[in-house]
């Protein structure tokens, strides 16, 4: 039967890909990669760059296709990601048929870990549940942004007995939650904190673990603007970015 590895790969340094992901990756036949367009050729070229490094027991090819659009402004964001995930699967389903044989290995390689705000899961669980494909699939943890970031801080996750929440830019767009100590915001599009109270403190990072990281922390009111700042600035620069930041409330 055809075997699927999703792979965790972290957030953008080759040394984040772990000892377990390095063997899985040498049992791989092909590996799968959307393409983004140019804006995003980084992401690909990453990925080209862990095969290289890391797959020396066999011989592997990668299969490239063009990842469907997605509406980035709906009217209705759930009907919108369920159409997106829909086109996905049914092109996972395809690659999978024509480019990997029935005792083959193959394995999409995921940005930081396939657990925490990425879609592969539910695509490979959509094609398990249309029958059509048989295969087994397996899971192999990443490191994720969010871990990323506290180590290029230099800080714990946590307080002591505090909880956390992770969530999107979407979900505060009114504001933390009320027992929220510290939150992290991910897929945050236009981080604009101006409904936010300016007291808390933000630790910000851009393209965390890769050669572009920039870091920022300190008081919300004292550092959004500069953050704002930079952000566009490297938007520009690079044509797309991957930020994260964490927020937590003053000591009551």
């Amino acid at each position: 039967m055809r075997q699927i590895l999703v792979i965790g790969i972290g957030t953008g340094n080759p040394e984040h890909v772990t000892i377990q992901a390095i063997r899985a990756l040498n049992t791989v036949d092909v590996v799968f990669v959307l393409d983004k367009g140019k804006e995003k050729a980084d992401l690909v070229a990453l990925r080209r760059e862990i095969c290289e490094r890391y797959i020396e027991e066999r011989p592997y090819r990668i299969v490239e296709a063009q990842d469907p659009e997605r509406d980035r402004n709906p009217t209705d964001y759930g009907v919108a990601v369920e159409d997106w995930h829909g086109a996905r699967a049914a092109l996972y389903e395809a690659m999978i048929e024509r480019e990997l044989g029935e005792d083959g290995c193959g394995a999409f390689l995921v940005w930081g870990d396939p657990s925490l705000y990425d879609s592969t899961l539910r695509i490979i669980d959509r094609i398990v549940a249309r029958g059509r494909l048989s295969f087994d699939h397996r899971v192999i943890p990443g490191i994720t942004s969010v871990q990323a970031l506290a180590a290029s801080h230099r800080i714990a996750l946590n307080r002591i007995g505090a909880p956390v929440q992770i969530t999107t830019g979407r979900q505060i767009a009114g504001g933390l939650s009320a027992d929220a100590d510290t939150t992290v915001v991910m897929l945050d599009g236009d981080p604009t904190f101006a409904h936010l109270d300016p007291d808390l403190t933000i630790y910000w990072g851009a393209y965390l673990g890769s050669d572009d990281e920039m870091i920022l922390s300190g008081r919300l009111g004292d550092v959004a603007a500069e953050i704002r700042r930079i952000r566009a600035e490297a938007r520009a620069r690079h044509g797309w970015i991957m930020d994260t930041y964490l927020l937590r409330r003053p000591i009551q």
